[in-house]
């Protein structure tokens, strides 16, 4: 597999930073001339970097002044293409795999219409139950394309990002992408993984989320307790 390209390690550390606290909201990152004699990497090499962190919301850059931290989104950015563990913070999101990734036909009945190369691969299926403070929050289903993620079902997931994980490891990442959300009384087994109380509704989203890689999506599923916490996010 190709190595990363050098613009996608600069952009990984510093976004790894931000998120981590090390460079806290409002703090002014190292310039460009700085970040360019550390990594031995050309001015325009770094610009390219600092353009992804601020197309991803995490920096701004002002004229005289240089990348200034914004503080990353609190909300729950379900609704984001950049995913829930940027948006809300790895330390404040747990993830239990309930189904390690697996590879199975397509389900005979799907929400989204499937591109003959995805039909023919077959997916890569995991479910995932994600704890915010502790609390059970929402319970998601993934279905992926076989393509392009060789030994994706050997990876371990426990409290990752499966957006980091693709971006990472197979240059694979969120572009956007079309998703359809309800409200619905939940079945039994969506009452017991989330804790909620009968009668009590729930947040039911189907999401296809289009990649840089050609016929390649994301499919999920997602049953959200929106009891206490709003969602958010922007494609």
């Amino acid at each position: 597999m190709n190595e990363l390209p050098q613009y996608r390690k600069l952009y990984e550390a510093l976004r790894k930073q931000i998120l981590s606290g090390i460079y806290a909201e409002g703090c002014l990152l190292p310039s460009e001339h700085e970040l360019s004699s550390t990594w031995q990497i050309a001015r325009p090499t770094v610009r390219q970097s600092l353009d992804a962190l601020v197309r991803d919301g995490l920096i701004l850059k002002k004229q005289g002044k240089g990348s200034i931290v914004r503080k990353p989104l609190q909300n729950i950015g379900i609704l984001s293409a950049s995913g829930t563990a940027s948006a809300i913070g790895a330390s404040f999101l747990k993830t239990k795999i309930l189904q390690k990734p697996v590879v199975f036909p397509w389900p005979d009945v799907f929400p989204f219409e499937l591109s003959a190369l995805e039909k023919e691969a077959g997916c890569v299926y995991m479910e995932r139950l994600r704890f915010v403070d502790d609390l059970p929050l929402f319970y998601d289903i993934n279905h992926l394309p076989n393509i392009y993620i060789p030994r994706l079902t050997g990876r371990s997931f426990e409290n990752k990002s499966l957006f980091e994980i693709l971006r990472k490891h197979y240059n694979i990442e969120i572009k956007g992408g079309e998703q359809k959300l309800k409200a619905l009384l939940p079945d039994d087994k969506i009452k017991e993984l989330l804790k909620l109380q009968t009668g009590q509704p729930v947040l039911y989203l189907e999401r296809k989320l289009r990649t840089n890689r050609e016929g390649f999506h994301v499919y999920s599923t997602i049953w959200f307790n929106s009891e206490k916490h709003a969602i958010s996010g922007n494609f």
